[in-house]
């Protein structure tokens, strides 16, 4: 098929790389130079341009108002579709934004999927991302081979919206595992045992996850290069939070969990992995987890 990609950033460059892998044509437009593992692909000077020259255009962006400007903005995709056409949306935005995008594009006689990923730089490069999709079901397997070739774990949620809905959740429970394994290998250390031996131990335990694999090393080695960013994920808990206040639901955890976050958005570290939440929690032990 002829894609249409718009966000190559850290993860959308290697999705659509995958996706040229698995023989689509690409169709791109980026402010900046094109990777080197998309040669090949036309890139184009507009959105709207891109939208004409693709059968399904997919974005892959940072946030709500980023995703309003690319669809309906001055020379948006809205501006360049045609009857038939799918958009697939797989940023992590609003959830009931989510739904008034895809009822708008859904008047211009074309399909809207909603289809968030989880799983960061290494899924996106290992075509082995989570996909929460949203959206109509014969919409979803017409677009099935296309996420096929970007993930792994794939489900169908429900109608739009609950695609995005889902991400949220999923991002409240990285981030409550993010600060537990963060509280509990600053205990450890701080107690004088040795974190990386006893990240060692409790992987055979009940406590056993997959944020205590690669996050608690993270922590140890003090390797904070962003797989996905603390920026990011403070967007998505606002996300939560918002949309927590207008169901009247408390989520005190998770605004916990926000809270360092912007302490380390406060110390400049917002731009780091979001493993380096327990930077916050070192500034008021006043310890750190390992040397580094």
């Amino acid at each position: 098929m002829k894609i249409g990609f718009i966000g190559l950033g850290i993860m959308g460059a290697p999705m659509a790389q995958n996706l040229m892998k698995a023989g689509h044509e690409m169709v791109v437009r980026t402010r900046s130079k094109v990777p080197d593992a998309l040669q090949g692909a036309t890139v184009c000077k507009t959105n709207a341009e891109v939208a004409r020259a693709a059968e399904v255009v997919i974005l892959m962006l940072p946030d709500t108002p980023d995703v309003e400007q690319v669809l309906f903005g001055e020379d948006g995709v809205a501006a360049g579709l045609s009857k038939g056409k799918t958009v697939i949306d797989m940023s992590s935005i609003a959830p009931m934004e989510t739904k008034r995008f895809a009822k708008k594009i859904n008047e211009l006689g074309c399909d809207y999927l909603d289809a968030p990923v989880s799983g960061g730089e290494v899924g996106a490069k290992a075509a082995s991302l989570t996909i929460m999709v949203g959206g109509d079901e014969a919409v979803f397997e017409r677009a099935r081979p296309l996420l096929e070739a970007m993930g792994k774990n794939i489900t169908l949620v429900g109608g739009n919206g609950d695609g995005q809905t889902t991400k949220v959740a999923n991002q409240i429970i990285v981030a409550l595992n993010i600060a537990a394994v963060g509280e509990a290998l600053l205990f450890a250390s701080k107690a004088g045992a040795d974190p990386a031996k006893v990240r060692q131990a409790l992987m055979g335990g009940f406590a056993a996850s997959r944020i205590l694999e690669v996050h608690g090393e993270r922590m140890i080695k003090r390797t904070f290069n962003p797989g996905f960013r603390i920026a990011l994920h403070q967007k998505d808990l606002s996300l939560a939070l918002a949309g927590a206040k207008e169901m009247d639901v408390s989520l005190p955890q998770t605004a916990s969990a926000a809270q360092l976050m912007q302490s380390c958005a406060a110390h400049g570290w917002d731009q780091l992995d979001h493993s380096a939440l327990v930077k916050a929690l070192e500034q008021m032990a006043a310890h750190q987890v390992a040397a580094g």
